[in-house]
């Protein structure tokens, strides 16, 4: 949306009704986006813009688009340029698996292997010579229980999770993000939306890192898989976060302290903070 603003273009944007996060919509809509709301999920939307674009002009520009992977991509360069090397694993969030195969596309690109994954390259990308790495992660891809079609083989109809950006039951890169898990010696996995809750909170106040629930999808399969083994301890782990606390800012407000009102003067201010830090202190002792 943003950049359609910028280049003069008119941006259509196709989103099930009521099943988007209201801070996503308001950035879409502040730029000047027509937003069109569908009575359906996700992959109803999917095969309707599959076929308006077939018969009008307009271009599709999400994880369908050959560009955009190859766009995203680069991610994989810039962290071997952080760390110096490809990580031994990287987690991500799971939903239409476009953000899974582009990461692959980009490490495979580093150590110049061919990977199965990429359906569109026309070759290896300029850019990976500034990134050379000496092997590739282990990918994990985690989605929401109630939205994990890789986990049950199949497509899922009806998918629900309080994850939004990954409530996808039927994944657009389907087949490349298989290859994916077969030629990394990676895994799919599932989260509950009590899990994830958790850890956003756990991020948020351990951290200072405030990411929306989807994002933390990847942090809390690695925790789960850290604590049973299947993760080896002292490995060099990615988590990608894929978006901001503020784009889903009612889920975070439903599971935060309310604000506390009290009178204008300094006493009642004193008596609330005396009484937060007794506590903090009481709890610290506790551990």
């Amino acid at each position: 949306a943003a950049y359609a603003a910028r280049a003069g273009i008119v941006c259509f944007v196709v989103i099930p009704d009521g099943k988007i996060a209201l801070g996503k919509l308001s950035q879409a809509m502040m730029h000047g986006s027509i937003v069109i709301q569908i009575a359906g999920n996700f992959d109803d939307g999917m095969l309707l813009v599959r076929e308006i674009a077939a018969e009008m002009p307009v271009t599709l520009v999400n994880s369908i688009n050959p560009y955009r992977l190859q766009g995203q991509k680069t991610a994989a360069f810039e962290i071997i340029e952080e760390l110096g090397d490809a990580p031994d694993y990287h987690a991500l969030p799971v939903g239409n698996a476009g953000n899974i195969t582009a990461h692959w596309i980009g490490y495979s690109e580093s150590v110049c292997q061919e990977t199965g994954a990429c359906l569109h390259c026309e070759g290896a990308c300029p850019f990976h010579k500034s990134a050379p790495a000496t092997r590739r992660p282990i990918m994990l891809g985690y989605q929401a229980a109630g939205a994990a079609p890789f986990l049950r083989g199949a497509p899922i109809k009806n998918p629900d999770t309080v994850a939004t950006a990954i409530r996808i039951g039927n994944p657009m890169s389907w087949t490349p993000a298989w290859k994916v898990k077969g030629e990394s010696g990676g895994w799919f996995d599932e989260c509950t939306d009590a899990e994830i809750l958790r850890v956003q909170k756990l991020l948020a106040q351990t951290e200072g890192i405030f990411c929306e629930p989807s994002s933390a999808t990847s942090l809390t399969g690695v925790l789960k898989d850290l604590d049973r083994g299947r993760i080896g301890r002292g490995s060099t782990i990615v988590c990608t976060l894929t978006g901001h606390g503020l784009k889903d800012p009612d889920t975070a407000i439903s599971q935060s302290t309310r604000p506390i009102t009290i009178p204008a003067n300094r006493a009642a201010i004193a008596a609330v903070i005396s009484q937060r830090m007794a506590a903090q202190a009481s709890s610290e002792s506790d551990v």
